[in-house]
């Protein structure tokens, strides 16, 4: 009935349904087990007092008994409970010597206890139910020798279990009747307190709703403490969404922002009606297209969403832009000399790793003398990345220049001047900084360092 009842408030596949059943379950087997138990317990009582009540009224008869000057038996009168007095009242007590019995409740009528009714004999404990005819038996017995007699009597004291059978069936079924309610009970407040906890998951799918409408953009702080993990994460999640769609439109804005100066020159000789058009016009249209297939794949790469949990080596990626950059600069014999440790890790994507060092690595390249050190530290869960070279450095004035977007300061050497823009772009979006500075060491340039958060910065 429980079952159908909750069957009916929440589907049979829901989260809800699932505790509630478990929890019935749990229920369930504790009550079961605490009937067995509790009756055990209350049928265990009554034996001891009934047990106690058979001590008492043996005592009673062995105080009330005396042996008079011919050795017969005297009994008090109204020594013992009325009950003696009813015949096969079920309330018996009987005196016996080596000779047989000699005195017997009248409730025994013209029947006595047989010597086949075996009985624990001197020491005063109660004996295993026994069986008379159709009735079952609990009898207390003991051997007591009686001022002025020479002889050894046996008393006995019995009742029939009829008494304890009836006391335990209706606890029983006053138990039943009260666990059952109190199971009742319990699964209906477990229905209802899992109905109360999972609600801060319907506030979430609400909030999550707003998001999607605009309304919001990240989920609310006030949740409980148990749930406050998740929300934590989801709104990591929605802002490296976010995070992604401003990598793109950088990407996007990079990609126009290299193909207007090729573009520029295919303009201006169109104009001037150059004879160097027709080679000018492969140089150019080659270089957009190195441009359009970089930016798009960094785009792509951008809004695949790979981005989050990732961790990237650092070492490798270093020794291959190493290699690489040896083969590009090889006229010029300079060696790159890397600090770095094989566990220290970057936590993003592999390609904005490549990306931020070969534009500071080729950078460095093209002002270095012969040597460029990069070395890698982990500080209070920072990665700190520091590209130093020997070259001649910068004035502190084009310092403060180095990141304007297109900004070249030798337009005889190579480039957009779009490099440490993109640097300093990637870098902002991992929640880092970037550092530029003249070496304070003496015979070396320029100094650009990364400082890259270990974990994931949350909103």
């Amino acid at each position: 009935m429980v079952i159908g009842f909750i069957s009916k408030k929440m589907k049979t596949n829901s989260l809800a349904f699932r505790l509630v059943i478990l929890a019935a379950a749990w229920i369930t087997a504790v009550v079961v087990i605490g009937f067995f138990s509790l009756s055990a317990i209350f049928k265990n009582m009554a034996e001891n007092s009934f047990d106690s009540r058979l001590e008492i009224l043996l005592n009673s008869l062995i105080a009330g008994t005396r042996v008079d000057a011919e050795g017969n038996l005297i009994l008090a009168q109204n020594l013992l409970d009325p009950r003696f007095q009813q015949p096969y009242s079920g309330w018996y007590w009987q005196i016996t010597d080596s000779s047989g019995p000699l005195v017997r409740s009248r409730s025994l009528w013209d029947q006595s206890f047989s010597p086949d009714f075996k009985l624990l004999q001197l020491t005063g404990k109660l004996s295993d139910e026994q069986r008379i005819g159709e009735k079952d038996f609990r009898a207390l017995s003991r051997n007591i020798s009686l001022p002025g007699s020479n002889k050894e009597f046996n008393f006995l004291i019995t009742n029939t279990i009829e008494e304890i059978a009836e006391q335990t069936n209706e606890f029983n079924k006053l138990l039943f009747w009260f666990l059952g309610l109190l199971s009742f009970g319990l699964i209906i407040a477990v229905f209802i307190q899992v109905r109360f906890g999972l609600r801060p998951l319907k506030r979430i799918q609400s909030s999550l709703s707003s998001i999607r409408l605009g309304k919001a953009k990240f989920l609310g702080k006030h949740f409980p403490f148990e749930i406050r993990p998740l929300v934590r994460e989801i709104n990591s999640l929605l802002k490296h969404n976010s995070e992604v769609l401003i990598r793109t439109r950088m990407h996007v804005g990079n990609l126009a922002h290299s193909l207007k100066t090729p573009l520029s020159v295919l303009s201006n000789d169109l104009k001037k009606k150059d004879y160097k058009f027709s080679k000018n016009l492969e140089t150019q249209t080659q270089k957009m297209q190195s441009f359009i297939d970089h930016y798009l794949s960094r785009a792509q790469t951008a809004a695949s969403g790979n981005v989050l949990g990732t961790r990237t080596k650092v070492l490798p990626v270093l020794e291959d832009l190493r290699r690489t950059l040896k083969r590009i600069h090889a006229d010029r014999s300079i060696e790159l000399e890397i600090h770095c440790k094989p566990l220290h890790f970057f936590r993003g994507d592999k390609h904005d790793l490549e990306e931020m060092m070969g534009n500071l690595l080729d950078n460095a390249c093209k002002w270095a003398k012969s040597r460029i050190w990069i070395i890698v530290e982990e500080r209070n869960n920072y990665l700190k990345i520091t590209v130093e070279d020997d070259g001649p450095g910068l004035e502190d004035k084009f310092i403060r220049e180095i990141f304007t977007r297109g900004k070249r300061f030798d337009e005889k050497r190579p480039g957009s001047g779009l490099g440490l823009s993109i640097v300093r772009d990637t870098v902002n979006l991992y929640g880092g900084d970037v550092e530029v500075q003249n070496s304070k060491k003496k015979g070396k340039g320029l100094t650009v360092s990364l400082t890259l958060p270990v974990e994931f910065s949350k909103p």
